[in-house]
């Protein structure tokens, strides 16, 4: 396998739980390493650009909302097939069909607040890496 970089998310609502430390250790125990790490505030304008994929769906106005009320944990994994891991760790978008032990079935609250956020593919990984990194700060 390749080690190969995915871009994750830990959610406002996470944030408020004050389990970001149990997710980044659910993360480090799967075999994926932080490589770059930070607490952002996301602005309005920034969260609509990052999920500008989802403009013309209905749940836009309400992710953007949701995004932007409180602050993220953005972080960079590292590991072998890592994009797959972390979705494989974060489990189904939909926290009710999300497998036991899975952290969207462990943390979230719904499936807009699902509690955390990963890349889907390699192409994804880099443009939401370079969103919120500069090269010069993943490690």
């Amino acid at each position: 396998m390749a080690i190969e970089r995915t871009f994750s998310i830990i959610k406002p609502n996470a944030v408020r739980k004050g389990v970001v430390g149990p997710i980044i250790a659910r993360f480090e125990a799967e075999g994926l390493r932080v490589v770059a790490l930070r607490m952002v505030r996301m602005s309005r304008h920034e969260a609509e650009g990052f999920y500008a994929v989802h403009r013309s769906k209905p749940f836009f106005g309400g992710l953007v909302d949701f995004m932007t009320s409180g602050p993220c944990v953005v972080m960079v994994l590292e590991g072998e097939n890592a994009i797959q891991k972390n979705r494989d760790v974060m489990g189904a978008t939909n926290p009710q069909h999300a497998a036991e032990g899975t952290l969207r079935r462990l943390y979230a609250d719904s499936l807009t607040e699902n509690a955390v956020h990963g890349s889907d593919a390699p192409q994804t990984a880099a443009q939401e890496i370079a969103w919120f990194f500069p090269a010069s700060q993943v490690f």
